[in-house]
């Protein structure tokens, strides 16, 4: 076993120990866990949140044992990074794993769980949401911000940023982090970040209005930009999903 603790948790070692030895049997599971399973265990007066990732395909076990950081570590690592540069991500506390002489298998990556009021999720699941506007405006300058120090979240998605409302201001929090690259950010770059976000031509117009407020860019180039590059990411993913559901036919 391999386990890193933040600084201001290592105290609590054997407790978070006992914790993972009894994952399976214990803890508060969130959603159906299809792929990786989240639970809430208590922390003396906390709440935590433990992630459990699925052991990976053949090549992988290969690849995160001798060659890549496995993603419970690449977690960890980019919580602590992002926290250090003022990016919202809810607190790093440890991660584990269980590599083995020649693979790597099971990793978990624990953080205190943060209680929020929304997800981007349900901004393009209801248009009318309060506030939906103010909310998209705020996120696109949170976004801006990401790209202005270097941070390239390659998994921005509906559900990877949590929402917290504080008085009359959006609190913005990064989740998902295994899949984050410090470099540069150009232009298109930057753009083409929001093409997971959402299909509504009307959200784009908006992020598109604030990108282009914040950066002093022209609004039609970041429009037409985000939108094509929106249309071509759906196309692909929808082409995906086609393929793989003519592989499991039979299912």
């Amino acid at each position: 076993m391999n386990c890193v603790f933040h600084k201001d948790f290592k105290a609590y070692k054997a407790q978070l120990d006992a914790i993972i030895e009894n994952f399976s049997q214990s803890g508060d599971q969130l959603g159906k866990g299809e792929r990786n399973v989240i639970k809430l265990f208590d922390l003396d007066e906390k709440k935590i949140n433990v992630k459990s990732f699925k052991i990976p395909n053949l090549v992988n076990k290969i690849m995160y044992r001798f060659f890549r950081k496995g993603k419970a570590q690449r977690s960890f690592e980019f919580a602590n990074k992002i926290s250090e540069m003022g990016i919202g991500t809810p607190q790093p506390i440890a991660y584990y794993e269980f590599p083995q002489a020649l693979f790597f298998r099971r990793s978990y990556y624990i953080s205190e769980h943060l209680d929020y009021d929304l997800t981007f999720r349900q901004l393009t699941h209801d248009l009318n949401y309060p506030d939906h506007e103010v909310i998209l405006r705020a996120f696109t300058r949170f976004t801006y911000k990401l790209h202005e120090l270097n941070i390239n979240f390659l998994d921005h998605s509906p559900g990877n940023t949590l929402i917290k409302k504080s008085n009359n201001t959006y609190e913005f929090f990064l989740v998902d982090l295994n899949r984050m690259e410090f470099e540069p950010m150009p232009f298109e770059k930057r753009i083409r970040n929001f093409e997971r976000l959402t299909i509504h031509k009307s959200m784009i117009e908006t992020m598109s209005d604030e990108y282009a407020k914040c950066s002093g860019e022209n609004f039609d180039t970041i429009f037409n930009l985000m939108w094509t590059s929106t249309q071509k990411f759906q196309d692909i993913f929808h082409r995906k999903k086609r393929i793989k559901k003519r592989l499991k036919f039979w299912k």
